[in-house]
């Protein structure tokens, strides 16, 4: 009996941990220093902002959030954006897959001085979910998404995931 109160509960603690929440996954890897906006409060006519997106340029190639900037993650460049965008109160949202590399981007900006950033809660993946337009380098409307690996792409729901 004993052993197998073990197993139901290895088993319930297995199947528990798989059920992970994008919100769980968020609090896990983030220090949410960086508030969170939603896509659909993004989305809204009334939301004036600034979009950056900090994936990678083979990732921002396959398709972008409609009026976004590259950024990047492993090559950002804080002077770049510094220069272009040079008063610090203006309305930034900061971008990635999921919200993860965002958050890094994000602190970077908020510690030279900018007071106004925040972290798309789910990233592309959410937008996407959600019916958001994204588009391609040529401007067109798409529903390819590049889904980052093969294991952070359960949290993309909709459009046609590319890796490469």
């Amino acid at each position: 009996m004993r052993n197998l109160f073990i197993i139901f509960f290895l088993l319930l603690s297995f199947f528990g941990n798989s059920q992970e929440t994008l919100q769980e996954l968020l609090k896990t890897h983030n220090t949410e220093r960086v508030p969170y906006i939603s896509v659909q409060e993004l989305a809204m006519p009334k939301t004036d902002a600034i979009l950056l997106d900090a994936r990678e340029l083979k990732e921002y190639n396959v398709s972008h959030i409609p009026n976004s900037t590259y950024v990047g993650y492993d090559n950002f460049d804080l002077d770049t954006v510094v220069k272009s965008i040079p008063d610090t109160s203006k309305t930034i949202v900061i971008y990635c897959s999921v919200g993860i590399r965002s958050e890094d981007i994000a602190e970077q900006l908020k510690k030279k001085g900018y007071t106004n950033v925040y972290n798309l809660f789910g990233g592309i993946f959410e937008w996407k979910n959600n019916n958001f337009p994204l588009i391609n380098p040529e401007g067109n409307e798409t529903d390819y998404i590049h889904a980052y690996s093969k294991d952070w792409s359960k949290w993309l729901l909709k459009g046609t995931k590319i890796y490469e």
